[in-house]
């Protein structure tokens, strides 16, 4: 932060505890007519503070501040730099984040510099929270402590690693395993909502971090968003975001829920409303009269879910709500003090009187509207009524294969196989995986409890969760088992089949571990389409488990009452969950609790001395506290290890940027369809036996009981270049037969794996091109869907259409995103991937130019068509002709 302050803003502020702090006053800024405060949304007020805080006549510019402060509605998009106050990482993300620090301090030696100027200049903390696999379900007393056990044997390399990194890096601090839910821990420790620093300037709290759901802060009124993990390093290293100044979409917020309807429900409702409207790349900030029935849980609920909308971030600003909630998670009172003062005092609080912003776009949602509902059985946008989810299942199945649909048929509606050792047998539609996991509900009081109590009063009419069910409850915050234990109702999820399992992601980003063989292989015989149900965020295909093709979102209630019910193909308004004790049937109306009890469990069993006493020691760990590690300046490499390894990114990074070069005879290595999702380009889950990744593995001794994911794998480039577009159901167009990371060699026309196929065109020179449809790269902000496409020698990717933040990871990796001309495709233009791909990029290019792309096909014609260079910004072109971010500012700190 810097004193320099051209606009004479710096306006002092009385504290709770008494004595002055300051603050950049925006009020000065109206004065000086360059804003007005009224129309502008909280969030771009937000973005105004940062620039006026930070403004140092060249990162942060005059007309930088003059630009935010004009924005109008459907204004001029212009860049706009933006230094958030701190970064947050998750250790699936965070681990190769840190590779690329430690990685940069040795590339920075190697042009003669300092590896010390390699440090963040902003706080970072990373949780790990995505390690821990459901290896040991819920139908087991000791499966926390079992999974923890397995997590650290599997994993330790890597937590030496981020334990090097905590004791050599400034600013930098790592949460260990087994303390909570990334977003979760951020919500409820981590932020401050107003930071104040050494200088005691007081600022709005702000962030961005490596995994997508950064986004849930955002209900506590702290901006922030997910970008990719190059992007995040920058931060990291004391560079701003640029992006275009966003458009911001109001959400009117009015009425209250219906009893039973949760807060699942709602944000399943906003998804699918977003979704239908197209807001990727842009702001959605809620107001409204239904904000005052929504409490923070919910709307963090809300918040979490932007990406599923496609939004950069839904913001609610700071009101009463927000200040309720720091008290309830045991903040400090001064502190809460000190926060609603500094927010009356900018402009920032948000009041039932305050003047209605300026909304680029607007919708409305009655709250009394929203109905009951699952998403799935692929996407989480495709919302479904409970009251239609028989008749949506079973249109499902047999639907042509796609988003809505798995294409079995109609002969073979009735399949069923026994399950080898058991009384029972399975048919299309079983549910096999039960999971209660995921950021986004896990921590929710009231869905959480609703679980709760559903299991309670299941237990008394004596039901639990189908045999063939894998169950699993992992909340997001280590609280939630002391409100458990308080109302008395871990006894009832265990009995039902809901032991807490972990405290981390688990099924929601595909560490669901291995089902029961002997289900696997029913599966098998069958061809069978199993489900599972999970309160998480994501669906996509093959990310839960690689056996399981219908998922669905939906209510930890509602996770329990399906896991008691063991199929989809049931209508829970009107058919029993199963028979009590004395054959009657019981219905899901007759176990749901009502909201009176859910309330008053609430009130009874959650204090803010549940919150000071589980964050009194979130720092501490016994097994993480005995990793060992050394203080060095450069992380000691180890050429064994199968989990860290020097990436090759820098290798023969000289002290200048080379010239950009038209890139001549490409070949496509992937033609694929709409919605290719990044676990489709970078899976996360399980690594297959008998692919390159795997064989890679074995080749190195690991046995397969010991491959873990490829999300744990993120610090080894080797396995995970080997595991681009890896993903069990991708569909490459140029592979037609195979389902996998399979494609076709030309000129050879052999069929192999993407990795061996690359690897030949590499040796030969050959550049190459990926050919997608729209939303490419929607899903997680996964840096390695990027890292994985460069280093398989990828130098363009040509889309109808990109999600933001995998465009944003392309660019940072110095890999062309361009986009064909509206209503233009590859099929569109009659490419069928056999061609060859002249793309006339050059030095001189400049920010979303567009460009003549030549494809030539195989009897010499020639195919002429006109593309969008995605280079969105002039600091992103920079980035482009620097080859990548890291290699952008390494150049600068090097020339000091």
């Amino acid at each position: 932060m810097t004193d320099h302050n051209p606009f004479g803003s710096k306006k002092p502020l009385t504290l709770a505890e008494g004595g002055e702090g300051t603050y950049y006053s925006l009020a000065v800024l109206e004065e000086q007519g360059i804003a007005k405060l009224g129309a502008l949304p909280y969030s771009i007020r937000v973005l105004l503070e940062a620039a006026l805080r930070n403004h140092d006549g060249f990162l942060v510019r005059e007309e930088d501040v003059a630009e935010i402060g004009g924005w109008t509605p459907n204004g001029e998009r212009r860049e706009i730099p933006f230094i958030p106050a701190r970064v947050i990482l998750q250790d699936f993300t965070g681990v190769p984040a840190v590779v690329d620090i430690a990685a940069c301090r040795n590339a920075i030696v190697d042009l003669g510099g300092d590896p010390t100027k390699v440090n963040p200049a902003v706080n970072v903390d990373l949780v790990i929270d995505h390690s821990v696999q459901v290896d040991v379900d819920g139908r087991h007393a000791d499966a926390l402590i079992r999974n923890l056990n397995i997590e650290y044997r599997r994993n330790d390399e890597r937590y030496a690693f981020l334990k090097w990194g905590q004791k050599n890096l400034d600013r930098f601090r790592a949460v260990p395993p087994g303390r909570g839910i990334v977003h979760q821990v951020n919500l409820e420790w981590i932020a401050t909502v107003a930071h104040r620093d050494e200088a005691g300037v007081f600022y709005p709290d702000s962030l961005v971090g490596t995994d997508s759901h950064t986004t849930m802060i955002n209900g506590l009124g702290v901006l922030g968003w997910g970008v990719g993990g190059i992007e995040a390093e920058a931060v990291m290293l004391g560079q701003p975001i640029y992006m275009l100044a966003p458009d911001v979409v109001g959400f009117r917020l009015t009425g209250s829920l219906e009893p039973g309807v949760t807060a699942t429900d709602m944000t399943l409702r906003i998804v699918e409303m977003l979704r239908k409207k197209g807001v990727v790349g842009k702001f959605v900030e809620f107001y409204g009269p239904g904000m005052r029935s929504l409490p923070l849980a919910d709307r963090a609920t809300i918040a979490n879910m932007a990406p599923e909308y496609g939004a950069t971030c839904g913001f609610f600003p700071v009101d009463e709500q927000t200040l309720a909630y720091l008290r309830l998670s045991g903040r400090d009172e001064d502190h809460v003090k000190n926060v609603e003062a500094y927010y009356r005092a900018q402009g920032l609080f948000h009041s039932d009187d305050a003047p209605e912003p300026a909304f680029s776009d607007m919708l409305e949602l009655d709250l009394g509207d929203v109905e009951p509902a699952l998403a799935g059985p692929k996407r989480p946008q495709d919302r479904v009524d409970l009251s239609a989810m028989k008749r949506h299942f079973e249109t499902s199945l047999t639907a042509k294969v796609g988003f809505a649909g798995h294409g079995v048929a109609p002969d073979a509606i009735a399949t069923e196989v026994p399950v080898e050792g058991t009384d029972y047998r399975l048919g299309h539609g079983k549910v096999v995986i039960g999971a209660i996991t995921s950021c986004t509900n896990t921590s929710n009081p009231s869905v959480m409890l609703a679980a709760g109590l559903l299991a309670r009063n299941a237990r008394r009419r004596g039901l639990v969760a189908k045999p063939w069910v894998k169950t699993s409850l992992a909340p997001g915050s280590r609280v939630v088992t002391e409100y458990y234990e308080k109302a008395g109702l871990l006894e009832d999820l265990a009995a039902t089949g809901f032991n807490v399992v972990g405290y981390g992601c688990t099924t929601c980003i595909g560490n669901s571990g291995p089902l029961d063989s002997k289900i696997e292989a029913a599966i098998d015989a069958g061809k069978l389409i199993v489900g599972s149900v999970l309160s998480g965020n994501r669906n996509f295909e093959g990310r839960v488990h690689n056996k399981v093709k219908a998922s669905y979102l939906a209510s930890p209630p509602l996770v329990v009452a399906y896991s008691l019910a063991g199929t989809l193909d049931i209508d829970l308004t009107t058919e029993p969950l199963g028979q009590d004790q004395d054959g009657k049937d019981v219905f899901l109306k007759d176990i749901w609790p009502s909201p009176e009890e859910i309330q008053e469990t609430i009130r009874q069993c959650i204090s803010p001395e549940m919150f000071r006493e589980k964050y009194g020691d979130v720092m501490t760990e016994p097994r993480w506290d005995e990793i060992a590690t050394e203080e060095v300046e450069l992380y000691p490499w180890n050429a064994d290890s199968t989990y860290v390894q020097l990436p090759p990114f820098f290798q023969g990074m000289t002290a200048d940027a080379g010239v950009i070069a038209p890139i001549r005879g490409a070949r496509v290595l992937l033609k694929l369809g709409d919605s290719v999702t990044t676990d489709h380009i970078s899976p996360a889950g399980s690594i297959p036996e008998d692919g390159p990744a795997g064989r890679y593995l074995k080749e190195h001794g690991v046995p397969k009981s010991a491959f873990n994911s490829f999300g744990s794998r993120r610090g080894n480039h080797e396995v995970m270049m080997r595991g681009t577009f890896a993903n069990v159901r991708i569909k490459n167009q140029i592979a037609a037969g195979t389902e996998g990371g399979y494609t076709t060699h030309f000129p050879s026309g052999k069929v192999e794996s993407v990795y061996d196929a690359a690897m030949k065109y590499v040796a030969a020179g050959t550049p190459l091109v990926v050919l997608g449809g729209t939303q490419y790269g929607t899903g997680s902000s996964r840096d390695w869907a990027a890292k994985g496409t460069l280093l398989l020698g990828v130098k363009a990717v040509i889309t109808k259409s990109f999600e933001r933040i995998h465009r944003s990871n392309l660019v940072g990796m110095g890999v062309l995103p361009l986009c064909f001309e509206d209503g233009e495709g590859a099929d569109e233009l009659g490419l069928d991937g056999t061609e060859t791909f002249d793309i006339p990029i050059a030095a001189d290019v400049k920010p979303l130019s567009k460009i003549e792309v030549t494809a030539t096909k195989t009897d010499g014609s020639v195919r002429t068509f006109t593309a969008t260079v995605r280079l969105d910004t002039p600091v992103e072109v920079d980035y482009f002709k620097n080859g990548g971010i890291l290699h952008t500012v390494i150049r600068k700190l090097a020339r000091g």
